[in-house]
């Protein structure tokens, strides 16, 4: 990859990371280095980090069970504190879209742009393939989240025509191709800015499912009578010693996780128009999507919790699976699956930016590469299909849907990931830029304070990791390769 940030390739195409397209300097829809011109806003960059946060299985409908591991001391705290770091850090992360100036410093269209204009070296690389390899498994998680949630619908209406007794056993691979049938199409929007009404569409269905999901358990405590739970959470009895600690070290990865949309801030920054400056845009929209997160956050996992108690379950709708009203449900799922559509395109546009960004640049000449084919739209202007990004695309998406197939492991393959990358991308490289753009001095008051939130972060992260770990190597034990089924 070119160490040349936003090199212009004249002599063929410009590539901006997420688009080729012709240069046409002078054109109304270009800007003055040749990229198209951006028109995002605070709304679509909103919706696009909510599309990329609240994400069902192992994000805000798992919070419940995260509360129950954890109590209703450290519970909401947790939720509490990792807002407020989330907020500060991705703020700190924001100012590094541009290099010098803040407003006409020049412009880092990545993530990896951003950490070698201002760290360099090895650091890079680092920062890339974290993010890539997250990326790719998040795309993986969605396919999962997106099964079980289609397969809930199914074994609703199964148990609702034949009562609760039915067997009603289903599948997840056919649920899991149709998914990925979807997503080659949807593949195919050309870049990051282009799935804005996508990134829309999919906020909405999240903010739905998670209404659906607090509504219910407030519903139940209503009926009920009785707020469950207790201060410390699921006691010693119920579970071991160790699976305590390692449950609480799993609730703190999901909810590091449910916070998470670090890993394509900066690419959710290049669709933003200027001015006002991309930084105060960016920091309006975090503003805004992390105290829209929290209060769905604190809603679902608490009310989930005082619903459930300690048996609160991993994924908060499959609690009610057998209440009525049973459609309710359905919608409920239904939101979570096309919410899903949405996410998988925001984890998948930078991977795809950059694997074609990469391709044209080792293969400047290749005709594959570079041809296209128009498409008339009737009423509308012609599409115009590369074949490079029809073939490969293709090619990821089955990829990830076979693979998703092999390891329907539920949530913990998906924590993870949550837990490998939330330190490096969403504490590490933040501060240390920060460090580098303030020339914060060495062992400073300042610097030393960003140095313990950052040791503080890791350690979360470690522990996070080892018991997401352990789920996935309980989950292991009863593992049979396509044969998921319930």
């Amino acid at each position: 990859m070119s160490e040349t940030t936003g090199t212009r390739l004249h002599q063929h195409q410009v590539f901006d990371g997420s688009l080729s397209v012709p240069a046409q300097s002078g054109s109304n829809c270009y800007d003055d280095v040749d990229r198209l011109k951006r028109t995002g806003t605070v709304w679509t960059a909103g919706a696009h980090i909510i599309t990329a946060v609240l994400g069902s299985e192992s994000g805000v409908l798992s919070l419940a069970w995260a509360t129950a591991q954890l109590g209703w001391i450290a519970g909401p705290i947790a939720m509490v504190l990792f807002a407020c770091v989330t907020y500060a850090t991705s703020t700190l992360l924001a100012t590094c879209y541009r290099t010098g100036h803040p407003d006409t410093g020049e412009r880092n269209y990545t993530y990896m742009d951003a950490v070698r204009a201002n760290l360099g070296g090895i650091k890079v690389k680092l920062c890339g393939a974290i993010q890539y390899v997250d990326l790719f498994g998040l795309a993986n998680g969605c396919t999962i989240a997106a099964s079980i949630s289609m397969k809930a619908i199914k074994r609703s209406n199964c148990f609702h025509s034949k009562g609760d007794n039915s067997p009603c056993r289903v599948s997840s691979n056919p649920y899991m191709i149709a998914f990925g049938v979807v997503e080659i199409i949807f593949s195919q929007i050309p870049d990051f800015a282009q799935i804005w009404w996508l990134s829309i569409v999919a906020a909405v269905m999240s903010s739905t499912y998670s209404t659906i999901a607090f509504g219910l358990g407030i519903a139940q405590v209503a009926e009920t009578g009785k707020i469950k739970g207790s201060l410390t959470g699921i006691s010693i009895g119920t579970v071991t010693e160790t699976q305590k600690i390692w449950r609480s070290f799993q609730a703190l990865g999901a909810i590091a996780f449910a916070y998470s949309h670090s890993p394509v801030l900066i690419e959710i920054q290049d669709t933003v128009k200027s001015p006002p400056s991309e930084y105060k845009t960016m920091k309006r929209a975090t503003q805004l999507s992390v105290a829209v997160i929290t209060i769905f956050h604190m809603l679902c996992g608490c009310f989930g919790y005082a619903a459930f108690g300690d048996l609160s379950p991993r994924n908060l709708l499959t609690g009610f699976s057998f209440y009525n009203p049973y459609w309710l449900l359905d919608i409920a799922n239904a939101a979570v699956v096309i919410h899903l559509i949405g996410a998988y395109q925001v984890y998948c546009q930078p991977l795809f930016a950059f694997i074609e960004k990469t391709a044209s640049e080792w293969f400047p000449n290749s005709n594959f590469i570079a041809r296209e084919i128009t498409i008339p739209i009737p009423g509308h202007k012609p599409y115009k299909l590369k074949l490079f990004r029809l073939v490969w695309r293709t090619i990821f998406v089955l990829i990830t849907t076979i693979i998703s197939m092999l390891m329907p492991f539920d949530s913990d393959v998906i924590k993870i990931f949550g837990a490998l990358e939330f330190w490096p991308l969403a504490v590490y490289f933040p501060l240390e830029m920060y460090i580098v753009q303030k020339r914060i001095p060495k062992w400073s008051a300042r610097w030393t304070t960003l140095q313990i939130l950052s040791i503080a972060c890791l350690v979360i992260s470690i522990a996070a990791l080892v018991g997401s770990s352990a789920g996935v190597v309980s989950d292991l034990k009863d593992y049979k390769p396509f044969k998921s089924q319930d």
